[in-house]
């Protein structure tokens, strides 16, 4: 009975673990399709990315609603509880994840006609690369718990802040030279932080997995390049 117990447990930790991995793949489809949407000016593929993003909601909401359950069941303990609170927590940052990437979807359909961006749009693209690569390094380093993976992602966030400074700068300074670029301009700045947001969400992965695998958080505090919110005494500090 208890080796039937137990083997149960386990097999219901396999299937929150693959449903997350499901999670996982969806949003890094997502992300890539918006972005494809975004450079290519093609309407239909962002509406489809926009609609597909329900999918990562309806297993989110499995996720979860299968966690409590083994929470209120199996009453677990230590790694096995911190499996469970991982995974609840992994599902919540890839449900944001999607979303986000949603969201660049529909700044594709907004801009979609103005073919002035095209420059930022590569360095976008560029972004998204640097994101897509965190967010599947951080999901291998989940499927096997490799810690070294986790805290490289963990690390590697700032790329991507010191990108987004860069591209927010080149937006600004265009925004500043015509006014008639402010509207594609302001689709992109927020086109840009989406990425960057999506950026966080992989590394608050990394953290979740160094809990899963240590036990304990990490209290470093994270390598951030972001400086699109200083003031301009600020900049000018940090140009120094």
């Amino acid at each position: 009975m208890t080796e039937h117990t137990v083997t149960s447990y386990d097999e219901e930790l396999k299937s929150l673990a693959i449903k997350l991995t499901q999670m996982g793949g969806h949003a890094e489809k997502i992300l890539n399709d918006s972005i494809v949407a975004l450079k290519t000016h093609d309407k239909d593929l962002a509406v489809r990315t926009i609609e597909a993003d329900e999918t990562i909601d309806v297993l989110e909401a499995e996720v979860e609603e299968q966690a409590v359950l083994m929470i209120a069941k199996r009453q677990p303990m230590a790694v096995d509880l911190r499996e469970i609170v991982g995974a609840i927590k992994i599902s919540s940052d890839l449900e944001r994840i999607g979303d986000l990437a949603k969201n660049i979807a529909k700044r594709a359909v907004a801009v979609q006609a103005e073919m002035d961006a095209q420059k930022s749009i590569v360095a976008i693209d560029h972004m998204s690369r640097l994101a897509a690569g965190q967010l599947k390094d951080v999901l291998d380093a989940y499927s096997q718990r490799d810690l070294a993976k986790a805290l490289d992602v963990w690390k590697r966030d700032s790329d991507i802040d010191a990108m987004y400074t860069s591209v927010f700068r080149e937006l600004l300074t265009y925004m500043m030279e015509d006014p008639r670029n402010i509207t594609f301009s302001t689709h992109l700045l927020f086109a840009a932080k989406n990425i960057e947001r999506i950026g966080d969400h992989a590394t608050n992965i990394a953290e979740t997995i160094n809990y899963l695998v240590t036990g304990e958080p990490l209290h470093d505090p994270r390598p951030k390049e972001d400086i699109s919110s200083f003031t301009p005494s600020d900049y000018a500090q940090t140009d120094d």
